[in-house]
């Protein structure tokens, strides 16, 4: 991408477009594009189809999405599904339509089928079913990935997708109920400090293993790869490291600052018992991972405490 170039992030108030507006600014591009949602709803064809028409971004990174942890997404599948599909399919049209150059697709590794090989290569796509918690969510995001590489194959585009591990870091949502496992055990630790709880229970029976990357890393390969990538398979973006939950929490807890009992409710699911991504495409690519889990939560806490004082 030349540095002047038109580039419009979708979703940049989120914790990932806000990321990845900030590398795209840490490494010069000047000519970024953004749009609240009161002025831009990207679920409305005619309002997206305008934008395009009028704006004509010659990038897009696609952040944009509706998301949520385990019980947000029980909650309300449809939603999940109908906000999510209508975000990706009026984006990606009309990116093609008015000549878009180049569109990066943001997914989820939910993707991936519930019982995957361990780590999940990119080719194990729609081999197996999926998680049934967050069936929805992954539906829509498949279909998003899918319809990237159609264009590409059809219509000699070239769209590309990257697949992300659980993402953590500035801007998370740390609402109590609708947030993912990590943010959501920031805010049950810290409160459970201030207010000198003797315990804190937790979901499941700690027993799942997990990935997670600081999501400034993850804008930093979203840049990479739409500097140095092409193709229809997807890009997993990781680690390639995972922890339990109940050592996720042990960590957490300590860093936080509570030294309370951490207790676990085993009626409450799970979700997927293994979610570790096979990054070694992008390691072969020379991309790598910068933030360690026990630093990149110390920044995610002093981002929780700053949006508790403000």
């Amino acid at each position: 991408m030349d540095k002047g170039a038109k580039i419009f992030v979708a979703g940049h108030r989120g914790m990932v477009g806000s990321a990845i507006a900030r590398e795209l600014d840490r490494q010069g591009y000047r000519n970024i594009i953004t749009r609240m949602h009161a002025e831009l709803d990207l679920t409305r064809q005619a309002e997206v189809e305008n934008f395009f028409a009028v704006e004509k971004p010659e990038y897009v990174f696609l952040a944009a999405a509706k998301v949520g942890g385990i019980a947000a997404n029980a909650e309300a599948p449809a939603d999940f599904m109908y906000q999510n599909m209508m975000i990706e399919m009026n984006v990606i049209r009309a990116a093609f339509e008015n000549g878009c150059r180049k569109l990066e697709f943001l997914g989820s590794s939910c993707i991936y089928p519930r019982l995957a090989p361990q780590p999940m290569r990119e080719d194990c796509l729609l081999t197996s079913a999926l998680e049934t918690t967050n069936e929805a969510y992954a539906l829509a995001k498949i279909s998003g990935l899918k319809y990237c590489e159609y264009l590409n194959r059809q219509c000699g585009a070239d769209y590309i997708s990257v697949m992300p591990t659980n993402l953590y870091g500035p801007n998370d949502n740390y609402h109590p109920t609708r947030s993912h496992v990590l943010p959501a055990m920031i805010r049950r630790f810290h409160e459970a400090k201030i207010n000198r709880a003797p315990s804190v229970v937790c979901w499941g029976d700690g027993s799942a293993l997990r990935e997670f990357l600081y999501v400034d890393d993850l804008a930093n390969l979203c840049v990479f790869l739409m500097n140095n990538y092409s193709g229809d398979e997807t890009v997993n973006a990781g680690t390639g490291k995972e922890i339990s939950i109940k050592a996720l929490a042990e960590l957490v807890a300590r860093i936080v600052g509570y030294d309370g009992r951490i207790e676990w409710d085993a009626s409450k699911p799970n979700g997927t018992p293994r979610k570790l991504l096979d990054v070694s495409k992008a390691a072969a690519m020379g991309w790598r991972y910068k933030t360690e889990l026990e630093d990149g939560i110390r920044l995610a806490y002093e981002d929780f405490l700053r949006k508790e004082v403000t």
